[in-house]
């Protein structure tokens, strides 16, 4: 099941949009039966979570939090995706594209975390290939 939640209200969020996106992402990544939890909220949350769990004091526009698989990959709770909208809206604007843009590349960038990839070359061509075109310049 995967579940799209908006906890913010500066920016429409088209939950149904970002649901079919990661569907298409399961489909193709094939993790087995699996739960994931797209979270958009505020940077002000971003901040405290990027603060508690990065130990970083400043927001950032997307966080992963993969859990561990008890259950030997059967109906597992793969994890959660949070994504701050206004972050994203300024990286948008650096980039020259629109936010839902920027939306779909980090909730692709978030869902490759869940499957283990770390920023690396091999992470940035799967981010293209799931995006069907180029994508901005690797993450630093």
């Amino acid at each position: 099941m995967i579940t799209v939640l908006n906890r913010q209200r500066r920016h429409r969020i088209r939950a149904a949009k970002f649901k079919r996106l990661l569907e298409r992402l399961v489909r193709r990544y094939r993790p087995g039966k699996t739960e994931i939890c797209l979270t958009f909220i505020g940077t002000d949350l971003m901040r405290t979570l990027n603060r508690r769990f990065r130990k970083k004091d400043g927001t950032t526009d997307v966080l992963s939090f993969p859990l561990p698989d008890p259950q030997g990959g059967v109906g597992r709770h793969l994890g959660d995706i949070v994504i701050a909208p206004e972050a994203a809206r300024r990286q948008a604007r650096e980039l020259g594209h629109g936010l839902e843009r920027e939306l779909e590349i980090l909730t692709v960038h978030g869902f490759l975390h869940l499957l283990g990839y770390d920023h690396s070359p091999r992470m940035d061509r799967e981010e293209s290939r799931a995006l069907g075109r180029e994508r901005r310049p690797p993450r630093r």
